[in-house]
């Protein structure tokens, strides 16, 4: 995407800008990575996602914008005006909506038609965490709606306890679901309920591309998320490009590591006392981020990704 105004820095592949509008939601499901709930606090603001945008056209790399949450329909006056400026500036636009909204056709159909032609997908939670499999109305009624105007839309489901997505492990997971990954309030709530594997072994992180970014998550407070909990910068106190640019994977104090060896390398190089096995890679990693957070305030935060806020 080539804009005008364009600041220099160096080529970098990052193409998705992840806004998350709200820590705020509904549902307080025990998968959430960012302990997602009623009672969160941090919100953005029209001005806070206008900067935002104005930040993404200055990278010149930046093609889709998603708006996530918490639940980011829980602010609707916001989302719309945010997705309105996202299209408007020439970005493609995403949601991640657990549909609690919509209740009937007619009330899907209400809450989506501003939205139509502005936006490129819709995804929709719909699993045993958010409302039960045995209850798929809301996310079905927003399907349905979706389709009748034309929006791209499609399910993220994820699968109980138990189930895996890693080499090695295919079948085991139902057709069309993703497995659990043990951050955030999984860390606390499911990570028990699956057999502990030795901490040893988890000596990468095969999730997320840490050295070259194509996705970050961006919070209310302008923290900037290579994995939620992980921040490299803040959005709000240095530009966007200056981030990208002066991001060093390698001399991160927490990247750096996972780069290194994985979760087991944050253990070793900062002597963290630990368990003997863990759910995944994610729940050591979180749990050594956890024990971790005094050290490096700036870079794991904030208190809403630790479920301490």
């Amino acid at each position: 995407m080539v804009r005008d105004n364009v600041i220099e820095t160096r080529e970098n592949p990052l193409s998705g800008l992840h806004l998350l509008l709200t820590y705020e939601c509904n549902y307080q499901c025990e998968h959430c990575f960012v302990w997602g709930g009623p009672t969160q606090t941090g919100t953005m603001n029209v001005a806070t996602i206008e900067y935002i945008l104005d930040q993404a056209e200055a990278l010149g790399t930046i093609e889709w914008i998603y708006f996530e949450g918490g639940e980011a329909f829980l602010y609707y006056d916001t989302l719309l005006a945010g997705i309105r400026l996202a299209k408007k500036s020439g970005f493609k636009v995403g949601i991640v909506s657990n549909a609690f909204w919509a209740s009937t056709d007619a009330e899907a159909t209400r809450w989506l038609r501003p939205m139509a032609g502005l936006v490129d997908d819709l995804s929709l939670s719909s699993d045993a965490y958010h409302g039960g499999d045995e209850d798929p109305e809301p996310p079905e009624t927003a399907r349905r709606a979706a389709k009748q105007l034309g929006m791209p839309v499609d399910f993220i489901s994820v699968a109980e306890p138990g189930a895996v997505d890693v080499p090695g492990a295919a079948g085991r997971l139902p057709a069309g679901k993703s497995a659990v990954l043990y951050r955030g309030r999984a860390a606390e709530l499911l990570a028990s309920r699956v057999e502990a594997k030795p901490w040893e072994q988890f000596t990468e992180c095969p999730w997320e591309n840490l050295r070259e970014p194509e996705r970050v998550h961006v919070d209310p407070f302008g923290n900037l998320h290579v994995c939620q909990g992980i921040s490299i910068g803040n959005l709000l106190k240095r530009p966007l490009p200056e981030i990208m640019r002066d991001y060093d994977a390698d001399k991160h104090p927490i990247v750096g590591p996972l780069l290194a060896g994985g979760p087991a390398e944050i253990v070793r190089k900062y002597d963290l006392a630990h368990e003997d096995g863990y759910a995944d890679h994610c729940h050591l990693c979180y749990k050594s981020r956890c024990a971790l957070r005094a050290r490096f305030p700036d870079v794991l935060t904030p208190d809403q990704m630790y479920g301490s806020s």
